[in-house]
Order: structure tokens, then sequence, then C-alpha cells
């Protein structure tokens, strides 16, 4: 049976784009509450009945936690332009070693904005669900 599996996480941090057009509102330094789902996908497994413990998913997307919450995200390394669509592939690049079943990180920064990154070999989409960032 395939199936894929997705965990929820938030966190607080603020950023600006300093490679926005001159004068787009998110050049100044602005936060949001950030929800980053973690999807993993695969067979399950017969004996055991899951493709992976959501605990794995939590211990390892611990650090990345850490790296960012409540933080200037322009500082974090790999971050100095932090669009959704730099974020989401940063968060891959740290998981993909510790999660090899890791099928997609979606990065929501507003209720109605959001992209998601499935790795280098995938397609990729970001949506905006209004007018409004």
């Amino acid at each position: 049976m395939k199936v894929e599996l997705i965990k929820d996480f938030t966190f607080e941090a603020a950023h600006a784009l300093p490679k926005a057009p001159k004068g787009h509102k998110c050049a100044r330094l602005h936060g949001h509450s950030f929800k980053i789902e973690v999807h993993v996908a695969g067979t399950v497994d017969e004996k055991r009945g899951w493709l992976v413990d959501y605990g794995e998913i939590s211990h390892a997307f611990r650090p990345v936690y850490e790296q960012l919450d409540h933080y200037y995200l322009n500082e974090v390394p790999g971050l100095e332009n932090p669009t959704s669509e730099v974020l989401a592939r940063w968060i891959w690049k740290q998981l993909k070693p510790v999660l090899p079943k890791l099928s997609a990180i979606v990065v929501q920064e507003t209720c109605t904005a959001r992209c998601v990154y499935r790795g280098k070999q995938a397609r990729h989409s970001c949506l905006a669900l209004s007018n409004s960032v």
C-alpha cells in the first residue's frame, strides 16, 4: 500500500526580500507565522503497518526549527534572500539526508499563500490564493 504522510510545524520569523523590486512592501523588514508541511511518501511496511513514525519526522525537523524560530531569516546561511521558494528548498536540503522518503515541503507564509517544493527532479508550485501578500 502506497501512502503519503504529512506533518505540520509552525515557527515565527522575520525577513526582508532584498531582491524584491524597489518600493515593494516585502523588501521591508516584516514577519510571518510560517506553517511548514513535511511530506513523506512510499510503501507501508506491512509488518509495522506504517510508512514512517510521525515522531521520526518531528525529530528530523527539530534542528531546522531551532535555526528558524524567532530568527531573522536573512542572517541564516543560505537564506540571504528568504523567499518561500528559497526557504522550501533550504528546508528540503536539511531534511532529505535524514528523511529519505521526503516527498515535498510546503511553506505557507500567510493564510492564502504557500509554496510546494518536491526536490530537484520534481515539479514545483507556488500558490497565492489572493492578490494580497
